[in-house]
Order: structure tokens, then C-alpha cells, then sequence
């Protein structure tokens, strides 16, 4: 959280968080608003509103929304962000100027950038403690790059001074000012009262007609206000998505810190340039993670667990001392303690895998409670159903639960025994410690402790094979026309 300044602790300074989201983004060439593209797992704009509401309360943030308001809205409304509408984007400083009633009430207002995701709350935080010890009218963000090439160059009053006497655009900068690596970031700190004095003098005479924020530096330093600059020490943190090869580079950054995350609290990621794992995921101290796996949304993982290559898992959690083999698929997931997964099981939503449950090779399950200690091991199906603690389901055994309308629960009991190639006909019960004959087809409820067979009795008939063959073959055998048939005859 961010300090009062010279305010007292009784009366600390109003501050609000204004995010700049309301472009197209036409450099994307693509219909989707540009803060809505994802990276490492989220979209832009909602890791923006991640930073910020780590520093102040969520009603004291406002996303200033325009093309597709509907979808950006609908995208972070969870968080409980405020919205303001710019129904015409004619630039940063009219998102300003749009959003000056929600804003009035503030005394100073921290502007970011919507499509800026790699910002951390600790450099927010540390931004807008120096502009208050600075007693500035607007503070802004630099960075220094090596390549400082079509960013605004910050031209400082001294070359140890914090004030800044202007921000010059690449195309406008002298040769010497080119030469400048410091860049404007374009993150700012606001005195809210100076910056509506002010931003009425902001010109749109300029080759896209628009009111440009950074102007804001020239019109305040010409009327003797105070403009300083902070550097961060991390200039990815600044870095701005407007190309998709932007976005892959800023989503590689981003995932890169994870992996990096994960590996200093006791994780082993064997090759992390290999893996996809979201800024959400938690995962235990002592778990593996081998090559070429994603950890998708808002997983959990536990530690002491193992997962293999090429498992994909989102949004699910799993207890500790797992082990997830290759190829295994899990979406809104429950695994518990000690179960094993795979290869290549598929657990779809609602999925609750007991405690050293085992779920094998292509066995694929859909809102079904798996008990302590049960397995399915081979070519499975299991779907609407409750099943319960030390049950072995067979190879090839099917939940039947959609009637072509409705859904219906399978049930089977502790200790019963599914044999291979059993079909269960929901709605079905299976009562504790029965068995099921293999290649059954269960229509009717099994009694506790008791026995189904649900096949056609078996008939042999010795010799059939033997005489089938013998008249196929005189079926087939060529017939002898009498000597001197003409076909013409």
C-alpha cells in the first residue's frame, strides 16, 4: 500500500487508479478488443487490474472502456473494478477528460496502461510514493532501453535532476535526442486538481487528431508546475502488446517469471522453456513437473507430486503425492492425496478422484465421485455416477447416463466389482461388495452381496464352422459347361 505522503495518518490523500482500456488496438488486426487478448493465461487488462487492486480497493479503480465496452466489461466486472465509458476514443487525454466526474473527488490519480500486463503493484506502489514526497503535479514512469527506438524520449531539466522539462516523440526528437535511452512508459501520477486545471489546453492538432497524456508534461512545466520522473529498474515491466508478436514475446516474459517463481519455492521444472504454466497456478514444494506440460487458470497442485509430459491440466486441484502420467487431460478437476492419473486419462468437469483412487490408460470421466481407494484402469467411460470406496471397475465398462433427454446417475457401492466390458444402464445401483459378471448389460438394480449376469447364454455347435466352409466352396466352384456349348446358342 501506498504512503500519505505529508498527509496525516488521520487524513491520508484520496487516490484512484485510472486504466487506460479503451482502444481497438488496429495493429492487432483482429476484432477482439486489444485488452482482451490473453497473455499467460489471462487477459491483458485483467492482469492491469490485478496490480492495481493489490494496491488500493477495487472501488477505488476505474477501467475507462470504449470499443466493445460490452465484452471488456463483462471480461473484469468479477473484480469489482469501476467502468467509465469514452464512447469516442480521441485519445489518452480525452479518456481523462471523459472520466473527470468519477475522478473530481480524488486528490491524485494513478494512470496506467491497459495493455500493459507485466506491471507489478510493488512498482505502482513505489511510483506513487515518490510523486507524493515530491509534491509533483504529474509524475511519470521511464525505463531505459537499449533500443529506444519509436518510444517518447523524457528529457530531464539536469542530468541528475528528477525534474523533467519535456517528453519528446521519436519523430519530433533532434538527432542528439534520439541518442536518449531514458523512455516515457507511459504510467502516470496525477495531482487530480492540477491535471483538470490544466487539460483543457491539450491541443488534437496532430496527424490522428487525438489528445495525447503526454502532452500533459509540456502544458504543466510551461505553467510552473512540477513534473519529475521515476525509473524502473526492470524496463520488461513497461512493455506494451501491439503486434501479436508482442504478445508472444510479453506472454514468454511472463510465463518465464513463473516457472522461475515456482522453481525458487522447491518446485523441479526440468526444461521451463517447455511448459505452460498461468500466473494463477500454485503448486507444492517437491513436485515435478517434466517437459512439454501446461498448468492452466487456477490449478492446484500439491506437493510431492509428478507430472509427466504432455498433461494438460486447468482450473483443478490436486492433493499431494500425485502422480500424473503422460498425456492426461484434466479440466475442473478433483484429485485427492496419493491417486494415479493416466496415461492418457481424460477428466472432464466434476471429476472427484478419491484418495489413492486409480484412473488408467483411456479411461475418461465426467461428473463422477471415484471413492478412496477404487480404480478404473483401462478403456473406461464413467459419467453421472457415485462411486463408492475399494471398487474395481473392469476394462470397457460404460455409464450409460443420457437417455437422449435426460442425465441419470450410475451408482455402485463400496467393494463391488465391475467385470470387463459392463454396461450400466442408468439410473442403476450396484449394492456393496457385488459382483458383475464381464460383458454384462445392467438394467435393474443389484442386491448387496450378490451376483448379475446380464448376457445371452453361451450355445456352441460343433461342426458349423466345418460345413459353412464346405458350401462356400461349392458355392464358388466354377460349374462344366457340356463339350460343344456355344455361348452364342
Amino acid at each position: 500500500m501506498a504512503k500519505s505522503g505529508n498527509s496525516s495518518a488521520s487524513n491520508p490523500p484520496r487516490v484512484a487508479v485510472a486504466i487506460l482500456a479503451a482502444g481497438k488496438g488496429t495493429r492487432l488486426k483482429s476484432k477482439l478488443p486489444k485488452v482482451l487478448h490473453e497473455v499467460g493465461g489471462k487477459p491483458l487488462l485483467a492482469h492491469v487490474v490485478a496490480a492495481a487492486t493489490r494496491v488500493l480497493p477495487a472501488s477505488d479503480v476505474f477501467a475507462i472502456i470504449g470499443y466493445e465496452a460490452g465484452r471488456v466489461r463483462g471480461t473484469v466486472a468479477h473484480t469489482g473494478v469501476n467502468f467509465v465509458l469514452q464512447s469516442e476514443q480521441k485519445g489518452t487525454g480525452h479518456a481523462l477528460k471523459v472520466a473527470r466526474e468519477a475522478l473530481s473527488p480524488y486528490d491524485h490519480v494513478i494512470v496506467l496502461s491497459g495493455d500493459a500486463p507485466l506491471i507489478t503493484p510493488q512498482t505502482i506502489a513505489r511510483l506513487l510514493n515518490f510523486h507524493l514526497d515530491q509534491h509533483a503535479a504529474m509524475t511519470l514512469l521511464s525505463a531505459e532501453l537499449d533500443n529506444p527506438t519509436g518510444y517518447g524520449r523524457v528529457i530531464r531539466t539536469g542530468r541528475r535532476n528528477n525534474e523533467v522539462r519535456a517528453i519528446v516523440e521519436e519523430k519530433s526528437a533532434s538527432a542528439a535526442q534520439r541518442k536518449i535511452r531514458e523512455i516515457n512508459a507511459g504510467f502516470y501520477v496525477f495531482d487530480v486538481a492540477e491535471l483538470f486545471v490544466y487539460i483543457k489546453e491539450l491541443s488534437a492538432v496532430n496527424p490522428h487528431s487525438e489528445y495525447y497524456l503526454t502532452d500533459m508534461a509540456g502544458i504543466l512545466c510551461k505553467a510552473k508546475q512540477r513534473v519529475v520522473v521515476w525509473k524502473t529498474e526492470d524496463a520488461r515491466e513497461v512493455l506494451g502488446a501491439n503486434t501479436h508478436a508482442e504478445l508472444a514475446i510479453i506472454d514468454h516474459q511472463m510465463r518465464a517469471r513463473k516457472c522461475y517463481e515456482l522453481m525458487a519455492e522447491g518446485v523441479s521444472i526440468f526444461y521451463p522453456g517447455s511448459c505452460v504454466i498461468d500466473g494463477d497456478v500454485a503448486i507444492g514444494a517437491d513436485t515435478v513437473i517434466e517437459p512439454y506440460v501446461q498448468i492452466l487458470g487456477k490449478s492446484r497442485i500439491g506437493s510431492g507430486c509428478r507430472v509427466r509430459s504432455y498433461s494438460v491440466i486447468r482450473d483443478s486441484e490436486i492433493g499431494d503425492g500425485v502422480l500424473v502420467r503422460n498425456g492426461c487431460i484434466l479440466e475442473g478437476a478433483r484429485v485427492a492425496a496419493d491417486a494415479a492419473l493416466g496415461p492418457y486419462s481424460h477428466l472432464r468437469p466434476d471429476s472427484h478422484i478419491g484418495e489413492g483412487a486409480h484412473v488408467g490408460n483411456f479411461v475418461e470421466t465426467k461428473k463422477v465421485k471415484l471413492g478412496k481407494g477404487s480404480k478404473a484402469n483401462h478403456l473406461t467411460y464413467l459419467g453421472d455416477a457415485e462411486i463408492g470406496e475399494g471398487v474395481n471397475v473392469g476394462a470397457g465398462t460404460i455409464t450409460c447416463n443420457y437417455d437422449g433427454v435426460h442425465k441419470h446417475t450410475t451408482t455402485i457401492e463400496d467393494g463391488a466389482f465391475i467385470g470387463s466390458d459392463t454396461t450400466l444402464v442408468a439410473p442403476v445401483r450396484v449394492g456393496k461388495g457385488s459382483y458383475v459378471g464381464a460383458a454384462s448389460c445392467i438394467t435393474h438394480d443389484v442386491p448387496e452381496d450378490s451376483l448379475a449376469l446380464g448376457r445371452a447364454p453361451q450355445v456352441v455347435k460343433e461342426g458349423w464352422a466345418r460345413n459353412r466352409r464346405a458350401s462356400r466352396k461349392e458355392m464358388i466352384q466354377p460349374k462344366k459347361l457340356p463339350r460343344g456349348t456355344s455361348f452364342e446358342e
